[in-house]
């Protein structure tokens, strides 16, 4: 090895050190009882939470730390939240068997209920696909689409019943969701609504989430064998890591940059995953029981609701 060259190679690692220690964590409390479940970082610079106890859509300014909550009916419990393409903040709720749009300016909320007739979906995640169309799970055995133009609303039932989870839409607008209970990835064709299940290497490993890079590969985190996956449509790969003997991972995210993110229930961490080097970075924490669900991130930011605790996390990495 020349002297150039081990140079190189501690000026690399130097930055890579630096790069790990400048990524920080900070937590931001909301009112007690409100067991946040799912998060959604706004354009705005606002984090929507669901309240899932409450009945109540929350929204942080992070620069102020305050909070102020939504009702979103009697009897709701809401679940996923996302922000769509119209910026508004789309809840699936799964105490109303509806999906909920709240304008960010207004705060009106309207409901997009399901057809007549629509047995209790468990309603869980939702996104949108290229179209703008809203797709959803529920754990009961459904998935569905809300056009939001219209506000027609259409339901299917899952291929293989109890258990559709996780849901995201690929860079080309294609829209994916993994079944829990069924421990499956599924392919929604968007004009028929037909789900075509893609079956994974490892039995029985209760997929939970799921989200695609920019590549279009669909990183699946598994509840019940503790791994992360990956799913290469282009060439019908998988791939498998783990990052302890014993890990259960509850959700997955990745980042403007394709870095993995998930959260781990075993260590109370959310856990950073680079592809390219293919290790795994912990950030525990700081207090027990925090159970984060879902996260979500914007560039420099990845957040999570740390339902165990009444509080939001964020982990700052630029």
């Amino acid at each position: 090895m020349t002297r150039l060259t081990a140079a190189l190679l501690l000026l690399l690692a130097l930055v890579a050190a630096s790069a790990a220690s400048a990524q920080t964590v900070r937590y931001f409390p909301v009112p007690t009882g409100s067991g946040p479940h799912d998060v959604a970082p706004a354009p705005d610079g606002t984090v929507w939470y669901t309240a899932q106890r409450t009945g109540e859509l929350g929204r942080l300014d992070p620069s102020s730390g305050r909070t102020e909550h939504i009702a979103l009916g009697r009897g709701s419990a809401p679940h996923g939240v996302i922000v769509g393409p119209d910026g508004a903040a789309w809840v699936t709720d799964s105490g109303l068997n509806a999906i909920v749009r709240v304008d960010p300016k207004s705060k009106a909320v309207r409901l997009f209920a399901l057809p007549a007739g629509t047995p209790y979906v468990n309603m869980n995640t939702a996104a949108f696909d290229r179209n703008g169309v809203l797709w959803w799970t529920g754990q009961s055995g459904y998935y569905g689409s809300v056009e939001p133009a219209t506000g027609e609303a259409r339901v299917w039932p899952a291929p293989r019943g109890r258990g559709p989870y996780g849901i995201a839409a690929t860079p080309q607008g294609e829209i994916y969701y993994v079944s829990l209970a069924g421990s499956h990835l599924a392919r929604i064709d968007a004009a028929s609504g037909a789900a075509t299940v893609i079956e994974p290497p490892t039995p029985n490993q209760g997929a939970r989430r799921v989200w695609s890079d920019s590549k279009g590969r669909l990183w699946i985190s598994e509840w019940l064998s503790g791994q992360l996956s990956v799913y290469d449509p282009a060439t019908k790969r998988w791939r498998q890591w783990k990052p302890a003997e014993r890990s259960r991972m509850y959700a997955v995210f990745v980042d403007d940059r394709d870095i993995v993110w998930l959260t781990e229930w075993e260590s109370n961490a959310i856990v950073r995953f680079d592809p390219a080097s293919e290790r795994f970075q912990s950030f525990p924490s700081d207090r027990p029981g925090a159970q984060v669900r879902q996260i979500l991130g914007r560039p420099g930011e990845m957040w999570g609701a740390e339902s165990g605790t009444d509080r939001l996390v964020v982990v700052i990495t630029r």
